[in-house]
């Protein structure tokens, strides 16, 4: 008994082992280490406090976006409409709080721009059966013109009577000198993680991923949830908008501009496929973190910033290459 005991436990560990390795977001965060050392044996900036400061609160934006939209990616979707609803949420807190309303009331207004985007993109998709493709590509130039209509096309860079409150949102670091957009990426992702592994309407989320018609025809609400989680990707976005006008100090029509092709890369690196059924909101994380890494090592080994969307692009490929072939091993 015993025997078959350790045989059973050893069974375990061996399958456990087996799946972490397998898994796409593992050797992706292994990367991150790999270049992270390799980065600070090359160049005498990268370790540095400052640096990497800086590299964690970059990583936060794309990642929090990311977060939103690993919930579309999932059940199939796509959201090329984030950035520019960034922009827009973001132009909305700073018209609304330069008029002289208070910072509450700003985030509302900003929010609820964000939900009536995302319920706008849903409806359309789960109810009229548009592709998600042409109503986001929709979205995104609507959303950015929408931004200029509300400032008239200027920077808006004064905030009212709450203008410090905003400031100290965004640009502080109010728990153990770890910025504060990264105390809000890491808070979102465990709400998203939870969300996703321990919700009935995470596992609704995948079975429509894994299979729509039969998710349907066991009483899945698909159409509601599509809807749903297109609202959660504006909202993300409009979240990561509030956060970033708060760091940037002010807000300009450009904002956000092509950010959503960051946030599908970084979900996409992370391990999410693009057919549906697969993603994690740690695997959006790490995406992003590959990201900012090869942004940062870009100027501290002197190459051309030309040559980013060569390397992220290459990872794209690399990330989907790896799933190819993890499916073809399943296969045989």
């Amino acid at each position: 008994m015993a025997a078959t005991l350790d045989q059973t436990i050893a069974q375990k560990q061996h399958t456990l082992l087996s799946r972490v390795f397998a898994t796409q977001t593992f050797w992706v965060v292994i990367a991150v280490i790999l270049a992270c050392l390799f980065l600070s044996f090359a160049t005498d900036s990268f370790a540095t406090p400052k640096n990497l400061y800086n590299i964690t609160r970059n990583i936060t934006f794309v990642a929090i976006v990311a977060l939103g939209m690993t919930f579309v990616i999932i059940t199939g979707g796509i959201d090329l409409s984030v950035g520019s609803v960034l922009c827009l949420c973001s132009m909305i807190l700073a018209v609304t709080m330069h008029a002289g309303y208070s910072i509450e009331i700003g985030i509302a207004a900003a929010i609820a721009t964000a939900l009536i985007v995302g319920a706008f993109n849903g409806v359309l998709i789960a109810y009229l059966g548009f592709p998600p493709f042409v109503v986001t590509l929709g979205m995104l130039s609507i959303a950015r013109s929408l931004a200029m209509v509300a400032s008239n096309n200027t920077v808006v860079f004064q905030f009212g009577p709450d203008h410090d409150k905003l400031l100290a949102l965004g640009g502080g670091a109010w728990l153990f000198g770890i910025a504060n957009p990264v105390l809000y990426m890491i808070l979102l992702a465990l709400i998203t993680g939870f969300v996703l592994r321990w919700t009935k309407f995470g596992r609704h989320i995948f079975a429509i991923g894994g299979n729509e018609h039969a998710a349907t025809l066991t009483g899945v609400p698909v159409r509601q949830i599509k809807v749903a989680v297109y609202m959660i990707s504006a909202l993300a976005a409009g979240i990561a908008g509030i956060i970033q006008t708060g760091w940037l100090g002010a807000v300009t029509t450009n904002l956000g501009n092509g950010m959503e092709l960051q946030v599908i890369a970084a979900t996409v690196i992370g391990g999410a496929n693009l057919a549906g059924g697969v993603g994690t909101a740690f695997g959006a994380i790490v995406g992003a973190a590959l990201i900012e890494v090869i942004r940062n090592s870009l100027g501290l080994l002197g190459i051309n910033a030309f040559w980013q969307g060569v390397f992220i692009g290459g990872a794209i490929l690399l990330a989907v290459l790896f799933d190819r072939i993890r499916n073809f091993r399943r296969s045989d």
